[in-house]
């Protein structure tokens, strides 16, 4: 049941009114290259999602470019998620701990959002979650084959992703606490050490390009105030469920509570924790970095409900089993009437930073072929790289060469000199630029880019678009 409702949510309103934001644009565009061109742009860029590009090169081959296509993957990776994580809620505690917790997981509105995402995180997602499942196999009955099966799919998540490698110090954590015999310990040492080094190489590679997420800031107090509230829910959660697993509930009943929590708690706070502290130093602090602790989420109030069933039940027992399934029903009703409004959103373009499809619209309605074409920054580009045809006609007056040819994500432009000359040679000018109110870049070519527009130029026309504004310029007296 989780599996299904997280594979008909994810359907549902997959092709989000035919828009792509920047991130799916990238994937879009890099995956139609051939083979050898996206080898050699990892060399220069986004190495961190080579094996992924590499996979959706052969799906789209396979499947066709299409936008179910580019999301099909999240959607059913997704799916798998829910589907273990009811399975490992089922193991330690029971089957209502499972269904609970699956179907909570199919809803949470950050694993809705990233379901239906042309990017790899509902599938480092879902390789976590079998690593995680995994890892109570092995636990529970130790040997080197599961032992290998675990660090491979931790290795697998890591190269599709290397920040899932931050699940194995939950991992680590959670066997910790459990006080596990040394041979266990030392037998998690080997397959989490051995699978940190198969993933060191991707590491290394993209510490070199770490310039393409310089753009990260530090988390603003709403991204602050998301990961206190979720945090907490999941120590209410956590509290709950211990302190309702007394003696008298049984034993095996107690020690799956416990080893539940053991296993979630970790895995909900220490990647997100690891990636804040981290961001003191240098921010790389983004939600769908760390994805995967929806899983921990979920599972924790899985656990916590099915707490609160048996308690309720105690309470109810005179008005008989109508009474409880009624309360919890209307309980469940209420949770998806409140998550409705924000359930329709994510299957909006409004869901996402930015729309390159109204942008690329909006280019084509306002532009004339013997217009120039402006991107302030360079790497709002990529706007463009997914809808050619809205462009075809103008001339990218900063481009010197193309991504393509440049084995790279948006091309190398020219130097601010002569940047300014070829301005100079246009009467009327269209420019893709970040909303109002964003920092602009301080580069001598982004530069000459606002001097001699804001100089030279007089606005002829402004359109706003989701994540950005299409402003064509002309001479004045020429609009």
């Amino acid at each position: 049941m989780p599996a299904l409702l997280a594979l008909l949510m994810g359907l549902w309103g997959i092709r989000r009114e035919n828009s792509m934001w920047r991130d799916e644009s990238v994937t879009y565009q890099v995956a139609r290259r051939s083979l050898s061109e996206i080898w050699h742009l990892l060399g220069n860029a986004d190495a961190v999602h080579g094996l992924y590009y590499f996979f959706m090169h052969t799906l789209f081959a396979v499947g066709g470019d299409g936008l179910v296509t580019l999301r099909l993957p999240s959607v059913l990776a997704t799916s798998v998620s829910a589907f273990l994580v009811a399975a490992t809620g089922n193991r330690l505690v029971g089957p209502r701990t499972g269904l609970i917790g699956g179907l909570t997981f199919a809803v949470l509105p950050m694993v809705q959002m990233y379901a239906q995402e042309g990017r790899s995180y509902a599938m480092v997602c879902a390789l976590i979650a079998l690593s995680t499942y995994l890892l109570l196999g092995a636990v529970d009955n130790s040997s080197r084959r599961r032992w290998i099966a675990y660090a491979l799919t931790v290795v697998a998540a890591g190269w599709l992703h290397e920040f899932a490698v931050l699940a194995l110090p939950a991992h680590g954590l959670t066997l910790y606490l459990s006080r596990l015999p040394r041979a266990l310990m030392r037998s998690w040492a080997i397959a989490a050490g051995l699978s940190v080094i198969a993933v060191a190489p991707l590491a290394l590679r993209s510490a070199g390009q770490s310039g393409q997420v310089s753009w990260i800031g530090w988390p603003h107090p709403g991204e602050w105030l998301v990961v206190a509230a979720v945090t907490l829910v999941g120590l209410l959660c956590a509290g709950y469920a211990t302190k309702s697993a007394e003696p008298a509930t049984g034993t095996r009943a107690r020690v799956g509570v416990l080893r539940l929590v053991r296993l979630a708690l970790p895995l909900l706070i220490a990647p997100t924790a690891t990636l804040l502290l981290a961001s003191l130093h240098d921010p790389v602090y983004l939600d769908r970095y760390v994805l995967y602790s929806q899983l921990a989420l979920a599972l924790l109030i899985g656990v916590a409900v099915d707490r609160l069933w048996n308690a309720a039940g105690r309470i109810t027992r005179p008005a008989g089993p109508r009474s409880r399934a009624g309360v919890f029903g209307t309980a469940a009703a209420g949770v998806v009437v409140a998550l409705l409004p924000v359930t329709l959103q994510m299957r909006t373009p409004d869901s996402r930073k930015d729309d390159v499809t109204e942008i690329a619209a909006q280019v084509r309605t306002m532009a004339s072929d013997d217009a120039g074409v402006l991107f302030m920054p360079a790497r709002r580009r990529e706007w463009a790289l997914s809808y050619p045809d809205d462009f075809r006609g103008l001339t990218d007056l900063a481009l010197q060469r193309g991504p393509k040819a440049d084995n790279t994500l948006e091309g190398t432009e020219f130097s601010a000199d002569r940047i300014r000359v070829r301005l100079r040679a246009f009467d009327r000018i269209v420019a893709l630029t970040d909303p109002p109110g964003q920092p602009e870049d301080a580069f001598p070519e982004e530069a000459v880019k606002r001097d001699v527009l804001r100089q030279e130029f007089v606005v002829c026309r402004r359109v706003q678009a989701k994540g950005g504004q299409v402003t064509l310029y002309a001479r004045p007296g020429r609009c």
